[in-house]
């Protein structure tokens, strides 16, 4: 390595740490549930997206169990070489019916999604509308796109209005946004987007990925939770790693959206497909989220039970909608010591600090599972009174 990239690299992590900003890779030893062994220590975690307990359910891993012998490892190939298997098919049928949907599509990853969908259907002489909250992802997307980005106030329709009358003519306009937004947990004013895009000849693309599984009567999601169908979200995109417990992500639309990504869109053209092994598993996992009243019941339970444990400690929190329960402290330091604290005590919950979220609005991310139990949502809190109690500033 030159002295000049070594100078560079070591400056750049340096600015890091000064800042209060070092992250680090934890270990888990074990399957993806509420009791783990971190880096060698018990904890309960409290920071998965495995929203329905799904990613260390027998079922989902006896189907991966039997694909793996059927299917071996790897895909060996993209998705238009030979690398789409009967599993994958499936999986993707199974997604569109679950979404109500033409049909679905099948990722790696969520990025990739994104940055199929908006690479497709937009490029410079096109302007994108999105929220300032949503998705790194998204972000990347609408930046690699090279379309004109017009950026409106969180969850506000009034603002997005008014980017969309002054929006410069010519060119299509595309309203991207989260369906819940993952650091707030909060869920988009999709009925109100949904009415802005037809006012102006617009399409609404919903990033949906913390919302299927566990909102709507059958985990269909935001849409399903506001009642939207295909005509008022057109453009329908979902990851698998997180409440359906697996990997990968998936777009589900009209026949001709899905048709257009297969023909032209890079990210999915150009990379190997997801093993069919793990096609299979969430295919498992997708039809147990559609039946998994009982588990959402559970879900809402405790997220009520944890919002009026927030309440009594006097910690503002978002509405009990979402699993994603988010408690802003300000200050990164003061963040990352009360994590720490939460950890010695047995407790994992990151501690999100800017540049993920804006400065001043340091938090504590809490989620939950279906996992849970209230036992452990209740140790959580007393745990959590005395790290702030311990913590300078109360």
């Amino acid at each position: 390595m030159s002295d000049s990239l070594q100078r560079f690299l070591q400056q750049r992590l340096e600015t890091v740490c000064e800042a209060g900003l070092w992250r680090r890779l934890r270990t888990l030893d074990g399957p993806q549930q509420p009791e783990q062994i971190i880096d060698g220590q018990p904890v309960v975690a409290f920071c998965s997206n495995d929203y329905l307990g799904l990613a260390a359910d027998p079922a989902v891993s006896a189907a991966a169990r039997e694909a793996l012998v059927e299917y071996g490892t790897g895909a060996g190939a993209a998705h238009l070489i030979n690398g789409h298997t009967r599993a994958h098919a499936e999986l993707e049928q199974a997604l569109a019916r679950f979404t109500g949907r033409e049909r679905a599509l099948v990722f790696s990853t969520g990025y990739m999604a994104n940055l199929a969908l908006v690479q497709t259907l937009v490029g410079r002489h096109d302007t994108v509308f999105e929220d300032r909250w949503n998705h790194a992802s998204l972000i990347d997307a609408v930046r690699l796109s090279g379309a004109r980005s017009q950026r409106y106030r969180h969850a506000d329709p009034e603002h997005l209005r008014q980017r969309l009358e002054r929006a410069p003519a010519g060119g299509h306009r595309l309203i991207v946004t989260d369906g819940v937004f993952s650091m707030d947990g909060d869920i988009a004013p999709l009925p109100q987007l949904a009415a802005l895009a037809r006012e102006f000849d617009a399409w609404l693309m919903v990033d949906d990925a913390h919302g299927f599984t566990v909102l709507g009567e059958t985990g269909g999601g935001s849409c399903q939770h506001f009642g939207l169908d295909t005509g008022d979200v057109p453009i329908l995109m979902g990851t698998l790693g997180k409440g359906f417990g697996t990997a990968g992500a998936f777009v589900a639309g009209s026949e001709a959206l899905i048709e257009t990504l297969i023909q032209t869109a890079r990210p999915y053209i150009y990379t190997t497909a997801m093993p069919a092994a793990l096609a299979a598993a969430t295919l498992a996992s997708v039809r147990i989220a559609g039946a998994a009243g009982d588990r959402r019941d559970h879900l809402g339970a405790l997220i009520r039970r944890l919002g009026a444990g927030l309440d009594a400690l006097g910690l503002p929190h978002p509405p009990p909608d979402t699993p994603i329960q988010p408690v802003i402290l300000g200050d990164a330091a003061r963040a990352t010591a009360i994590a720490e604290r939460l950890q010695q005590a047995g407790f994992l919950v990151p501690a999100i600090r800017p540049p993920t979220v804006p400065e001043g609005q340091a938090r504590l991310r809490i989620t939950l599972s279906a996992a849970h139990n209230e036992a452990q949502v209740d140790a959580l809190l007393n745990a959590l009174e005395r790290a702030l109690h311990a913590s300078p500033g109360g």
